[in-house]
């Protein structure tokens, strides 16, 4: 009964269909390697198994029933399957022909991956990412659960079932208004900033925590009542004169070209920075290559990045 078939193996498949193409079982069987009395045994089992006669056998020859031919075309797309299969899985093997699934913050991806993925898909053509973003601490939450691949992120606690590898270090600049006192000049003292009113990001993101560790330590005051959405949000509440603020290298660089309405400088001898880094969980089956690529960011970065942020050694 057909309801009882057993599915043939791969090599059978191929069996049958050398033999289709041969239409001779010693011929077939010098093609695929093997003796006459295997192929025969095994096409044999085949239409056993199937309950199908493949083949009309005759002392003239052998030529392929009507059932053979309904399932040659079947056959074939099923090895040609497999082989697409086989050649995917060896391109895989490098990581090179893989699509990632690639986690950063709205406050770094905009101002870096603009730098580096035109580079990394000039040196692995193959090589795809698909980028979401996300605050860090949902960017760690995701990857623990699978919904990444990996993430780049000033992630700063750490978790023995994540990897890492550090790729650069990204200068936070002090800006005011242009028309604001501290405004023209280069490096600040920072006991200037005591009492002055920090505007920041909302608590959400990980950037907003570490500038209200800095005014902690400053004396200065974070406005809670003037969050900002974005970065571009907060750059306009500064021109407006509505406080100060520490925003990224990355940002500063990409996005400030004519900064006339705004004075970036730094704290004199308090260099604030915030490190990012790559990160995946320890048991992905592309954690050899992920370390590949963190190593061809750092030198993307490097190059493309030089004065903007300062590479981990």
């Amino acid at each position: 009964m057909l309801s009882n078939a057993k599915s043939p193996s791969l090599n059978q498949i191929r069996y049958f269909v050398t033999v289709a193409k041969h239409l001779n079982f010693r011929h077939a069987a010098q093609a695929l390697g093997i003796s006459q009395p295997t192929l025969t045994t095994q096409i044999n089992a085949m239409e056993a198994s199937l309950g199908l006669t493949l083949f009309e056998r005759s002392r003239s020859g052998t030529l392929l029933s009507a059932h053979g031919h309904a399932l040659l075309m079947s056959a074939e797309k099923v090895l040609t399957a497999n082989l697409h299969f086989s050649e995917m899985a060896r391109n895989l093997s490098d990581g090179d022909n893989t699509m990632y699934r690639l986690g950063i913050p709205p406050t770094l991806g905009p101002y870096l991956l603009p730098h580096v993925l035109p580079d990394i898909h000039a040196l692995k053509p193959g090589l795809k990412f698909y980028v979401r973003e996300a605050a860090p601490t949902q960017l760690q939450q995701g990857l623990l659960a699978g919904d990444y691949d990996l993430i780049l992120t000033p992630m700063s606690d750490t978790n023995s079932q994540i990897q890492s590898q550090p790729l650069f270090y990204e200068p936070l600049k002090f800006v005011t208004a242009s028309d604001h006192p501290l405004a023209g000049q280069d490096y600040i003292d920072p006991e200037l900033i005591r009492g002055e009113q920090v505007l920041t990001l909302e608590d959400r993101h990980h950037f907003h925590h570490q500038v209200q560790e800095i005014c902690l330590q400053l004396g200065a005051r974070v406005a809670r009542d003037y969050e900002g959405t974005s970065l571009d949000t907060l750059r306009q509440m500064v021109v407006m004169g509505m406080g100060v603020a520490f925003m990224p290298g990355l940002y500063i660089h990409s996005e400030l070209h004519k900064p006339e309405a705004l004075h970036v400088c730094e704290l004199a001898d308090m260099p604030i920075v915030r490190q990012h880094v790559l990160a995946w969980r320890n048991t992905s089956p592309s954690r050899t290559f992920f370390r590949e690529l963190s190593s061809m960011m750092r030198n993307i970065i490097e190059d493309r990045l030089k004065g903007a942020v300062t590479v981990t050694e």
